[in-house]
C-alpha cells in the first residue's frame, strides 16, 4: 500500500513492488493521458512530474512515489479549463497526432513553474527528453513561447 498526492488529491492505492508509476496510472487508477512509447525511458511520452519536476514514469517503481506529488496531464486542465500551455498548444498547432503532447507539456509546464521567463534555448533544453515525430518542434516552441511572452506582459 502506498500514500502520495496525485493531481491535488491524496490516495492510497495498494501496488505490486515490481510496477511502474506509468503502469499504475494507466492500469490501476485509469489515467490514460500518459503515454507508454518506447518503455526504456528514451522517448519522454510517460513524463509526469514528481514534486514538480519532469520524470519518465516508466522508469519509476510505483513505491517510490510514497508520500511524494505526482502531477499528470489530467491535472493540469480539463474540457471546461484548459490549461494557458494547453491552449497555445491549439492555437499554435502543436498537437499533431497527439501522442507525445502530454508529456511535452508536462516538462513545459515545470520549466515554467521553475523559471518563468526562459529563453528559447531553455525551452529547447527543458523539451529535448521528448520525442516527437510530427511536427519539427517548431510549434511546439512556438506555442511555449507564447505562452512566455503572455507571463511576461502580466509581470510588467
Amino acid at each position: 500500500m502506498i500514500r502520495f498526492i496525485l493531481n491535488g488529491r491524496e490516495i492510497e492505492v495498494e501496488v505490486p513492488p515490481h510496477w511502474t508509476l506509468l503502469r499504475l496510472l494507466r492500469e490501476r487508477l485509469e489515467l490514460k493521458g500518459t503515454k507508454e512509447g518506447c518503455g526504456i525511458g528514451e522517448c519522454g511520452a510517460c513524463t509526469v512530474l514528481l514534486d514538480g519536476m519532469p520524470v519518465n514514469s516508466c522508469l519509476v517503481l510505483a513505491p517510490k512515489v510514497e508520500g511524494r506529488r505526482v502531477e499528470t496531464i489530467e491535472g493540469i486542465g480539463n474540457k471546461e479549463s484548459l490549461h494557458p500551455l494547453q491552449k497555445s498548444f491549439i492555437e499554435f498547432g502543436a498537437v499533431q497526432c497527439g501522442f507525445c503532447t502530454p508529456g511535452v507539456l508536462m516538462s513545459a509546464k515545470s520549466l515554467l513553474e521553475r523559471n518563468p521567463h526562459p529563453t528559447r534555448e531553455e525551452i529547447k533544453e527543458a523539451i529535448s527528453g521528448n520525442l516527437c515525430r510530427c511536427t519539427g518542434y517548431q510549434q511546439i516552441i512556438e506555442a511555449i513561447e507564447a505562452v512566455v511572452n503572455h507571463l511576461k506582459r502580466e509581470t510588467i
